[in-house]
């Protein structure tokens, strides 16, 4: 099935800005505003440390591992009908999460939301890649919902705080229904109608053979973590999801109509960008969860208080996406990103050491500020290099590949380096245990900071500023750095 796409363009550019922001926003909220209820949710549902770390890890499996497939419907099916069947099935796990009195419960409604997100991604990114026009005009909406994104993964925490404090733990599932609701219904008035489904051409091997190999590898490191890696069913995990993601390749470099084309991995901006964006979800995504547990679990502070302690990394990260875009101005992407990338290290080599039993949020001051910078500047830049040298029929499936890279990052490097924090924490308690969960926390921060700057190699892939980028599908392009590729007011 397909559906023929009519050119998008809304009567109202600017509110349909807004609700695909809207879009963007919830995706990345849904990702770190759980962080900060996540002690009251082990207590009153019943998880233990060790398994607490899926509440974040379902919804970055389920996300990364269906994101392919869900930009391909988006095509086929139509990218209005798929914005709101995602914020649809936003509403209703969040719905049931909020309702959750069993782990089991509140793990399906995680990664129901973990779905929404692969349904919901690529069609917000498609549509505003087709509502506005190249150029100038696209940049610009490209920036702001980029932002939207950077806002929601720092203001979660925050948020989480409050809701947390103020409501309980399950308000940080019960605000996403109005706000999905009023998304669903202004689609209606807001975004282009999608034309009438037809039959058409759906890569279905490709599609099992991605969605199950993604999933079964990002189950394999994060259970192996937490029972070891000599158990049959973690070992069974990597055998087969090492077959799949086989299978999976020898599809797509056969496939008549595959679901992710190898050619478009011949565009060194892309390339280079992707390995990029996957050390960053390795990495720099795990720090929200360990500053939040540092604040409540170390430091003793409430949901609240740990929420307005995230005002810094908050502030930190927004001043780093406006001094990204004044940096690509001047350097191009390139270098932006390679800066980013060094701070981001540096943070984190500022940030450990603070980190210790009898510490405060002053000692951690100096690398919250520091890593949020680098976190701002790097976040920006990788995503306006996948866009690079692209051809604008191929950019939400550019940008699903990117998205993928992320989420799959992101759930490894949570489950490497919260096994990585917790090794030496089994039968502690008390003081004893808050100083060695610092001493983990030290140390993971240490490993997570060393290992992002490793991307500095993927990022020198990318074309300087007087370099040109050949097209993915053989198509001139515009200089990557050129002021029509950076981001605009």
């Amino acid at each position: 099935m397909s559906t023929a796409q009519p050119p998008a363009r809304s009567r109202r550019p600017g509110w349909s800005l807004a609700l695909l922001a809207l879009g963007h926003l919830i995706i990345s909220l849904d990702f770190t505003v759980i962080y900060v209820a996540l002690p009251d949710i082990a207590a009153d549902v019943g998880f233990t440390p060790h398994t607490l770390q899926w509440v974040i890890t379902s919804y970055a499996v389920l996300y990364g591992g269906f994101l392919l497939f869900g930009g391909r419907l988006s095509d086929l099916v139509g990218r209005r009908r798929m914005f709101v069947l995602g914020m649809a099935l936003y509403g209703v796990a969040s719905v049931l999460g909020g309702l959750a009195t069993a782990p089991a419960v509140l793990l399906t409604a995680r990664a129901l939301q973990g779905l929404a997100g692969a349904v919901l991604f690529p069609a917000v990114l498609a549509l505003v890649n087709t509502t506005f026009a190249e150029g100038r005009e696209r940049n610009r909406a490209l920036t702001v919902w980029a932002m939207a994104g950077a806002g929601g993964l720092t203001v979660g925490s925050l948020a989480g705080g409050v809701l947390t404090q103020v409501l309980g733990w399950q308000a940080v599932f019960y605000v996403n229904v109005p706000l999905t609701a009023a998304g669903a219904v202004a689609a209606f008035a807001l975004l282009p109608p999608d034309g009438r489904v037809t039959r058409g051409n759906v890569d279905v091997p490709g599609a099992l053979t991605g969605t199950a190999g993604i999933t079964l590898l990002i189950f394999a490191v994060a259970h192996g973590s937490e029972v070891g890696w000599a158990r049959t069913e973690v070992i069974a995990a990597v055998v087969l999801a090492t077959v799949l993601l086989a299978t999976f390749l020898r599809v797509q470099a056969r496939g008549r109509t595959p679901l992710m084309p190898l050619r478009l991995f011949r565009n060194r901006a892309l390339s280079g960008a992707v390995v990029v964006i996957l050390v960053f979800g390795l990495t720099m995504q795990a720090v929200p969860y360990f500053l939040t547990l540092y604040f409540q679990d170390v430091l003793g502070f409430s949901a609240m208080e740990t929420g307005l302690a995230f005002l810094g990394p908050t502030l930190s990260i927004t001043a780093g996406n406006f001094l990204s875009e004044q940096l690509i101005h001047r350097f191009g992407t390139r270098s932006t990103l390679i800066t980013g990338i060094v701070v981001n290290a540096v943070g984190a080599a500022l940030l450990a050491p603070g980190m210790h039993a009898d510490g405060s949020v002053l000692t951690v001051l100096a690398g919250i500020v520091v890593i949020g910078l680098g976190m701002g500047i790097t976040y920006e830049a990788m995503w306006i290099a996948v866009g690079t040298g692209v051809s604008a029929d191929e950019q939400g499936l550019t940008s699903g590949v990117a998205s993928t890279a992320l989420q799959v990052g992101t759930a490894a490097g949570l489950a490497v380096f919260v096994a990585v924090a917790n090794h030496d924490i089994e039968g502690l308690s008390g003081q004893a245990l808050r100083a060695a969960s610092a001493e983990g926390m030290r140390a993971a921060v240490y490993v997570l900071g060393a290992v992002m700057l490793t991307a500095v190699l993927a990022a020198l892939r990318l074309p300087g500023p007087r370099a040109r980028v050949a097209a993915a599908a053989s198509q001139p392009v515009p200089d990557p750095d050129a002021a029509d590729l950076r981001p605009t007011g």
